[in-house]
C-alpha cells in the first residue's frame, strides 16, 4: 500500500485518544492493576501495522493495546476486557497485559522477551503453511537482554523465517537507564546473528513506514528476518502513576511525601552515618530535578504532533477529521461502559 499520512494519522490519533480515555478510567479506579500505555509509540505501531495483510501475525508486549486497535480488533471488546467484564476480549481474565485475538493472529504477554518465541513460532507456521505471510514482534530494549529473545532471533536467522523484530527503545528499563545494564550496540547484536538491522526515529512516521516496508517485503519474499530499532519516548513513563513524573507534574503535592520522611531520617540519632543519609536525600532530589528535563516532558518527542504538523496546511479538513475521530472514541466508551448484558 502507498504511504497515506491521513490514514496513518487517523490510526495514531484513535490510539492516543483511546489510551488517554483508558488512563482516566484507571485514575478513577475502574481498571485495576498496573497500566502500561503505548503513548509515544504510535508512529512505530501505525507505520508497521498498517502494512500487514490478512494472515500476518503479531506478538505484542505489555503495551499491546495500540497494535490491536490499529489491527482492527473491536475496541469495545478491548475496553471491556480492561474493565474485567466477562464479555471482554479474553472474557475479562487477561487484563491489559495478556490480550489475545485468534481471529487476528495476535497475542500479547507481560513476560519480557516472550514476543521473540511467539513471533518466531508464528513465522515458522507461516513459512510452512502460509507462504507470503509474516510475523511481527514488538518489544522494548530491555527484552534484548533476555535469553529467549536472542535465541529466537538466532533461530529466525538460521531457518530464514519471515519475521520482523521491532525494538521500541525509550532508553529506560522501568526506572533504570538501559545503557547502564546493556552491553554493546543492539543493531550490532542483530547483525551478529545475520539479521539486517535498521535504526529509525520513532517520531518519523514516513521513515518508519519506509524502513518497515522494505523489511516486510524482504520477509514475504523468503529472504528472512529483519531488525528494526526505533527510538521513542514513553510519555507516561513505564506505567501510569510513574513516580518521578508525578513529582515533576505536581511537586507541591508529591514532594512532601518523599522529602519529609527522608529529612526526618537524617535527623534521627540512630542509623547510618549522617553523610550517608544526606547522600541518599541528594540522590533522590537529583533524580527528581533531572525528571524536570526529561524528554518525556518535551512535546517535540510526541509522534502525534510530528504527524499533525504537515496536516496543518488543511485546517478545515483536519478539524473535521479530528472531530470525527473524537466522536468515534466517545461512542466506543459510551458503549463499553454500558451495563453488562445478562
Amino acid at each position: 500500500m502507498p504511504f497515506n499520512l491521513w490514514l496513518l494519522y487517523a490510526l495514531m490519533l484513535k490510539s492516543r485518544l483511546f489510551e488517554e480515555a483508558i488512563a482516566k478510567l484507571w485514575y478513577d479506579g475502574l481498571i485495576s492493576g498496573e497500566m502500561h500505555l503505548g503513548t509515544g509509540e504510535e508512529a512505530i505501531i501505525a507505520g508497521i501495522v498498517s502494512q500487514l495483510r490478512e494472515g500476518d501475525a503479531m506478538a505484542l508486549d505489555h503495551r499491546g493495546t495500540a497494535a490491536l486497535l490499529m489491527r482492527g480488533v473491536d475496541p469495545v471488546s478491548i475496553l471491556r476486557e480492561l474493565l474485567g467484564y466477562p464479555d471482554g476480549l479474553c472474557r475479562g481474565m487477561g487484563g491489559h497485559m495478556h490480550l489475545f485475538s485468534k481471529e487476528h493472529l495476535a497475542a500479547s504477554s507481560g513476560i519480557v522477551g516472550a514476543e521473540g518465541p511467539t513471533a518466531t513460532g508464528f513465522a515458522l507456521s507461516a513459512q510452512y503453511a502460509h507462504p507470503g505471510t509474516i510475523a511481527v514482534a514488538f518489544f522494548g530494549e530491555g527484552a534484548m537482554n533476555q535469553g529467549m529473545m536472542m535465541e529466537s532471533m538466532n533461530l529466525a536467522a538460521a531457518w530464514n523465517l519471515p519475521v520482523l523484530f521491532v525494538c521500541k527503545d525509550d532508553g529506560w528499563s522501568i526506572t533504570t537507564q538501559s545503557e547502564s545494564l546493556t552491553g554493546g550496540d543492539l543493531n550490532e547484536r542483530a547483525r551478529g546473528l545475520g539479521i539486517p538491522a535498521v535504526e529509525v526515529d520513532g517520531c518519523d512516521l514516513s521513515g518508519i513506514w519506509e524502513a518497515s516496508q522494505l523489511a516486510i517485503e524482504r520477509a514475504r519474499s523468503g529472504q528472512g528476518p529483519s531488525f528494526l530499532h526505533a527510538r521513542c519516548v514513553h510519555l507516561e513513563g513505564h506505567f501510569l502513576g510513574f513516580q518521578l513524573l508525578r513529582i515533576a507534574r505536581n511537586p507541591l503535592r508529591e514532594m512532601p511525601d518523599i522529602a519529609l520522611p527522608l529529612t526526618r531520617s537524617i535527623l534521627r540519632p540512630r542509623g547510618g552515618a549522617l553523610r550517608e543519609r544526606a547522600a541518599g536525600l541528594k540522590k533522590v532530589l537529583s533524580a527528581v530535578f533531572s525528571t524536570l528535563r526529561d524528554p518525556r516532558r518535551d512535546s517535540a518527542n510526541d509522534p502525534i504532533q510530528h504527524a499533525r504538523k504537515t496536516l496543518l496546511s488543511y485546517p478545515v479538513r483536519l478539524n473535521d477529521f479530528e472531530d470525527q475521530i473524537k466522536q468515534e472514541i466517545s461512542d466506543v466508551f459510551a458503549s463499553a461502559l454500558a451495563e453488562v448484558p445478562s
